[in-house]
């Protein structure tokens, strides 16, 4: 019995350790603008995107950042951006009218590539499933999701028909443009989260219930993600209005593989998602979640910055700094924060 308390507090000890010396290195800020946007496209090039048309861009990994603004589009509200590149990248506006924008040349001219006048439009986050083909969710209209897709690199972009929605949207439910994370590809597959009164796990066009906070229109999942090996689902929301309330926050889904025979000479493979009931929840509300690897994870709200080496099934809060948005570089474990203040931040996970 001694000994096991001895082990115990040998690796507490380590692992208290570790946290403290991973601080988090803010890299630049820019008061008064808040950054929801942010697309790490490869170990060299960041690029972040938010409030009064704001567009930070890095091109030497993080250690310099550059500001500009969208000219003619200096009052708009650009949450969701996707780079291909340090020259080629698309950013996203909120409310009406909603609008894309494509730059081919780092930034210095951006054109529209898509509009749409409707009062209600609000488009809520932008995700590529490769170089060519990319999606586009918005809030429902007339109880209708607004689904865009281009097939050419973003250079023009298409209303979804209404028929790939096999589940009717609720009273209530809309969807989170706090971080541009509330969908993303596998495959075949287009996977989004609903949040408000209604909060539900969506896979390609059918939905399902999922255990999160909801009820209200600040409420439900805010963010998912998929882990490398494609075997875990993540999901984080909560309540906005409530940051440091932690109950029903975190979802985990697990893949599970069923072969099922079509005839005798052909053979399909179906995936199924079970609730994982073994998770904890992080502390307090949550607008993104990344996989760092196929059982790191960290996420980021309002209420700071929580980090799972399990999988989700233990979490450890590591900074009270608040970032709606974060992103791994990818090739490392090196991960970008981005929120409020312009704020732009920097974390290694290494050895975490």
């Amino acid at each position: 019995m001694a000994i096991s308390k001895y082990i115990f507090s040998f690796l507490l000890f380590i692992a208290f350790n570790g946290f403290s010396q991973s601080t988090m290195e803010v890299v630049t800020e820019n008061k008064g603008v808040s950054i929801r946007g942010l697309s790490v496209p490869n170990q060299k090039v960041i690029w972040a995107s938010g409030s009064k048309g704001s567009i930070a861009k890095s091109t030497d990994g993080g250690e310099h950042f550059e500001w500009m603004q969208v000219k003619g589009y200096e009052s708009r509200d650009f949450r969701s951006i996707h780079a291909f590149n340090d020259r080629e990248a698309i950013i996203v506006a909120v409310a009406s009218p909603g609008i894309i924008l494509k730059t081919i040349d780092g930034g210095n001219t951006w054109a529209k590539v898509y509009e749409n006048i409707d009062s209600a439009i609000f488009l809520d986050a932008i995700s590529f499933k490769d170089a060519q083909h990319g999606m586009v969710i918005g809030d429902p209209i007339n109880h209708q999701i607004v689904l865009l897709e281009t097939k050419n690199r973003g250079d023009h972009w298409e209303i979804v028909k209404n028929s790939f929605f096999k589940s009717p949207v609720k009273e209530g439910e809309s969807f989170f443009a706090s971080s541009s994370t509330n969908l993303c590809f596998d495959y075949a597959h287009l996977y989004f989260v609903s949040g408000g009164t209604h909060s539900r796990f969506w896979v390609n066009g059918h939905a399902s219930e999922i255990p999160i906070v909801q009820g209200k229109q600040t409420t439900g999942a805010n963010s998912i993600a998929i882990s490398p090996n494609k075997n875990l689902i993540a999901i984080v929301g909560g309540d906005f209005t409530q940051d440091k309330l932690k109950d029903q926050n975190f979802v985990r889904l697990d893949r599970f593989l069923h072969p099922h025979s079509e005839n005798k000479t052909k053979r399909k493979t179906h995936y199924f998602w079970n609730i994982n009931n073994k998770t904890s929840s992080p502390n307090g509300y949550k607008s993104c979640v990344q996989f760092i690897t196929n059982k790191k994870l960290v996420v980021c709200g309002t209420s700071g910055v929580d980090f799972s080496a399990d999988g989700g099934v233990t979490w450890n809060y590591i900074s009270s700094q608040s970032f709606h948005v974060l992103k791994v570089q990818p090739g490392t474990q090196n991960v970008f924060f981005a929120g409020p203040g312009g704020k732009i931040g920097r974390l290694n996970f290494d050895n975490l």
